[in-house]
């Protein structure tokens, strides 16, 4: 596990600056891809990312384990105090480092979202699967600039994966990933989250064909199901609902790896907060199956 501190990463005399570099407004458009940032500072906000989910996991694993415990929010979900204190960890760290930047986090909620910089957090994606001992939960951490995600990291502390992405490339651990290359749907492995979730069947599509046409349908979902997809165990990808936190870090890491990426409806997955995720050709066959009057 990494422990360096982010200044680490910065020749002294480069450090005075550094942060006035990264508020150079850059965006014409702000629906533009994830394109919007120099590769200069896409490197720097890369490593300082990095940072962040090694300082999250050290308040995360000493929570691991059957002894976590465990509260229950008000919508009745599970939240521990490693959620809770991986939060507070990353929100000490940004209001340090870029105190005019924007946060928007599962636990603590909003402040300066309007800023061009937001940070969007989820110190534990799949809180069900961490209380359960089941190592799909992740550290999703992302940067938003002008409203749209431009980095990712997913990090699963337990594996040691740590997956970040720029939209333009993806890496595990360093090394550049790509996912597997497209297969028929009939050859497939297909995940998702919850099988039994209602919103699989949104607007109107026939979930129930999916499944039995592919090789293989399992639920290794929550964010370690975007790491199997990345590094290229999978195929398919589907979750149906997702808030911001959710999301948001997820997908500058399936483009950088060339996955085609849409929503229920086909469009903007960032916009309509849920992810159909492959490779172009069976991306294209798992719409056709899920829609085939279209």
């Amino acid at each position: 596990m990494r422990t360096s501190h982010f200044c680490d990463f910065i020749p002294c005399k480069q450090r005075t600056t550094v942060r006035n570099e990264f508020l150079v407004p850059l965006l014409k458009n702000q629906h533009s891809k994830m394109s919007e940032l120099t590769r200069a500072q896409k490197d720097e906000f890369i490593k300082f990312i990095a940072y962040l989910c090694d300082e999250a996991a050290k308040e995360i694993l000493p929570h691991y384990g059957p002894d976590v415990e465990i509260e229950r929010k008000s919508d009745a979900t599970p939240v521990t105090l490693a959620d809770q204190n991986a939060e507070k960890r990353i929100r000490a760290i940004l209001a340090e480092r870029y105190p005019e930047h924007g946060i928007i986090g599962e636990e603590y909620g909003r402040e300066r979202d309007d800023a061009d910089f937001v940070w969007v957090l989820d110190p534990v994606d799949g809180t069900k699967s961490f209380i359960s001992g089941v190592p799909l939960f992740a550290t999703l951490i992302a940067l938003l600039y002008k409203g749209r995600p431009v980095i990712g990291a997913i990090n699963q502390p337990i594996l040691k994966q740590m997956v970040i992405g720029d939209g333009e490339t993806t890496t595990l651990n360093g090394k550049p990933v790509t996912g597997r290359d497209a297969c028929p749907l009939s050859e497939a492995t297909l995940c998702t989250t919850d099988p039994i979730r209602e919103t699989l069947w949104q607007n109107e599509a026939d979930w129930t064909a999916l499944p039995p046409k592919t090789a293989l349908y399992r639920s290794w979902g929550d964010a370690g199901g975007y790491i199997l997809l990345c590094s290229g165990f999978i195929d398919v990808m589907c979750d149906p609902m997702m808030e911001i936190w959710d999301c948001a870090a997820i997908l500058p890491c399936l483009a950088g790896a060339g996955f085609k990426v849409t929503g229920w409806k086909g469009g903007d997955a960032f916009d309509e907060r849920c992810i159909i995720a492959a490779k172009a050709p069976l991306h294209d066959e798992v719409m056709a199956t899920l829609y085939p009057s279209q």
